[in-house]
């Protein structure tokens, strides 16, 4: 027996529901831990400012990296084009940030579909 079969008669019937209980159980027994501890964390120490900034720093680089060198489909967008939906959907985020993240969002959205519809 190979080791694909093995896996498969090993997730089937119950092994497959004691899987499911162990993902569970190891989830929420983490979350409980974080809830435990939640209470003794001081959110504006420098450790949770340091991490906040790496956070939004990984976030702009892999947007920029999407944008800049895409894989699949949108690299087969000209980077021109690329760049102006950015820019168009960023300038609706300004226009109103407490209320534009959606609009956005679905301005981008939008913007790529009716390219790949034209084209």
């Amino acid at each position: 027996m190979n080791t694909m079969e093995t896996m498969a008669n090993a997730l089937s019937g119950w092994g497959l529901w004691i899987a499911l209980l162990g993902a569970c159980l190891g989830t929420y027994f983490c979350r409980a831990i974080g809830v435990f501890l939640s209470q003794s964390i001081n959110q504006d120490s420098e450790i949770f400012r340091w991490l906040a900034a790496v956070t939004y720093a990984m976030v702009a680089a892999l947007t920029v990296r999407l944008i800049v060198m895409p894989l699949g489909l949108m690299a087969t967008v000209p980077l021109w084009i690329r760049i102006l939906v950015c820019a168009l959907a960023i300038g609706v985020m300004v226009s109103k940030p407490t209320r534009r993240l959606v609009p956005a969002l679905l301005t981008g959205t939008l913007l790529m579909v009716g390219y790949g519809v034209i084209r």
